[in-house]
């Protein structure tokens, strides 16, 4: 699975300031979370650890996962924020 980074906000130096700061907010989708016994009134989930897109990036295949079949946005999202910090 490949990973994605956001530039969320770039915040320029302010006056007498040489450095500015980013955020940079890396994404990753972990193991599915769909219940597939959903229809019979019971829970059970199909074991898939981790997301994998089974197309490139920018295509509707990029949201179906290669393991499962399910979209992505049934595997638990995991966000990481890290803030940079650049020397004007």
């Amino acid at each position: 699975m490949r990973k994605r980074q956001v530039v969320l906000r770039r915040q320029e130096p302010s006056e007498g300031s040489t450095t500015s700061s980013v955020t940079v907010r890396t994404v990753r989708y972990a193991e599915c979370q769909k219940n597939q016994a959903a229809s019979i009134g019971g829970y059970a989930v199909d074991g898939c650890r981790e997301f994998m897109a089974s197309g490139e990036e920018g295509t509707a295949a990029a949201l179906t996962c290669a393991a499962c079949g399910c979209h992505r946005s049934d595997h638990r999202r995991e966000v990481e924020a890290d803030v940079g910090y650049e020397r004007a």
